[in-house]
């Protein structure tokens, strides 16, 4: 009995010593394989999402579509190429609560144009509208089942997107300006009020209340934070108090909406929000279509990055020079300073202020604050005009650009006033 208790008391002594580093060894064991597994689902979900996004995208090549022969690039020092990105907003009215102004028919259009600009330094950026109503010549082109559409002049600048699609709005681009496009967007509506409602609304400032409840329209007046309903709303209506009625008050409108939402995607709380930035770029994938130089998130990712430098003082919309058209007051004609624009863009130049009056700066528009704090540039008065690494001599048509900070300001507030918005 003495030995089997003498064998057992030092067994059961031992056992209890060496039973720790069995446990801890096994949870060591549970944990690396929890690690291990969470590390594996996260990975094997971010390849999940990354080939999501990627399907949710559009990739259209219209090479063969666009007729005729294509200007060439003008070589420019830089460490880059400047970009030429041609953005088309889809009005197909289809998609649910897309047609605010019972609008039905007609097919496809296209009532958004911005040529955006990516200087060759990286260091500003110019977005260009182009009203719908502008009336131009339209060379030939082919249409989505490559059947040739004639040329014909006194047009309606969006005539060619129903006709030809972004091939043919490319195309007359091209004709008339003299520029390469590099890359081209199209967005639909159901796109832009899911990007809307995925980063939380987007601020806008409205000085009088725009009640057009007839087209289901009602704004109430002053700084908010509006819905992708009402986003879409803000940047469709034309017929609202306190503005002309036309297309270009439009046109100030969206570029006002796009510095605000850029500022909004750009702020901390968006960034620091996963939940936020998954459903941004879900939403903003769904209703692209792109061509195959932007045809993944690796390539947009990298065309993004870009824009990494350029604080939002540095983005500034203007609209292509115009006047209304003699023969016709519901449409416009472009004046000559519009070949202005496009020879000092072609040559990356950055614009004068005689030609940059009126434009819209994306760090002055309601809630550009927000995006200060991502973008990390301050606003500091500087006029996007003038490049930081551009001399202050004349350009192709003989004007220096303008650095004047107060008249800056001015010019700012009354394109703002005119578009029927407030700062």
């Amino acid at each position: 009995m003495s030995r089997r208790l003498e064998s057992a008391t030092p067994h059961s002594g031992g056992g209890k010593r060496r039973a720790q580093p069995r446990r801890k060894h096994t949870i060591l064991k549970v944990l690396g394989s929890t690690l291990l597994v969470l590390v594996m689902v996260t990975g094997l979900g971010m390849v999940y999402f990354y080939r999501h996004l990627n399907g949710n995208l559009t990739v259209l090549d219209v090479t063969h579509d666009i007729v005729g022969d294509r200007p060439d690039k003008v070589a420019v020092e830089g460490p880059h190429e400047p970009l030429n990105i041609l953005v088309m907003g889809s009005d197909s009215r289809d998609c649910s609560g897309c047609n605010i102004d019972n609008l039905t028919g007609d097919g496809q259009r296209s009532d958004t144009t911005i040529l955006i600009h990516l200087s060759a330094d990286r260091k500003h950026a110019y977005g260009v509208s182009i009203p719908r109503d502008s009336m131009v010549s339209r060379p030939e082109c082919k249409n989505d089942d490559g059947d040739d559409i004639p040329a014909a002049d006194n047009q309606m600048w969006n005539a060619a997107f129903s006709l030809g699609g972004p091939a043919c709005t490319i195309a007359q681009f091209e004709h008339l300006t003299g520029i390469r496009v590099d890359h081209f967007v199209v967005v639909d509506f159901e796109s832009f009020k899911s990007m809307v409602d995925a980063v939380g609304g987007v601020e806008v400032c409205i000085p009088q209340t725009w009640d057009d409840r007839a087209h289901g329209i009602y704004l109430p007046a002053g700084t908010r934070r509006i819905s992708g309903k009402q986003a879409l709303q803000y940047v469709r209506i034309r017929h609202v108090e306190g503005t002309d009625g036309s297309d270009l008050g439009r046109v100030k409108r969206q570029q006002a909406f796009i510095g605000s939402m850029a500022a909004q995607v750009l702020s901390s709380n968006t960034l620091a929000n996963p939940v936020k930035v998954v459903r941004f770029l879900d939403a903003a994938t769904k209703g692209l279509t792109i061509d195959p130089g932007m045809g993944n998130l690796k390539k947009m990712g990298e065309i993004a990055y870009g824009f990494k430098d350029i604080g939002l003082d540095k983005i500034q919309f203007i609209t292509v020079p115009w006047e209304y058209d003699p023969d016709d007051p519901n449409r416009v004609v472009w004046l000559p300073e519009a070949n202005r624009v496009w020879n000092r863009l072609r040559q990356d130049k950055p614009l004068t202020k005689h030609l940059t009056e009126g434009a819209i700066n994306a760090g002055s528009v309601p809630g550009a604050q927000a995006g200060k704090d991502a973008s990390g540039t301050p606003s500091d008065g500087a006029d996007a005009s003038q490049s930081p690494s551009s001399s202050p001599s004349t350009g192709v048509d003989g004007e220096t650009p303008d650095a004047t900070p107060n008249k800056q300001d001015e010019q700012q507030k009354a394109a703002l006033a005119q578009a029927g918005l407030c700062a």
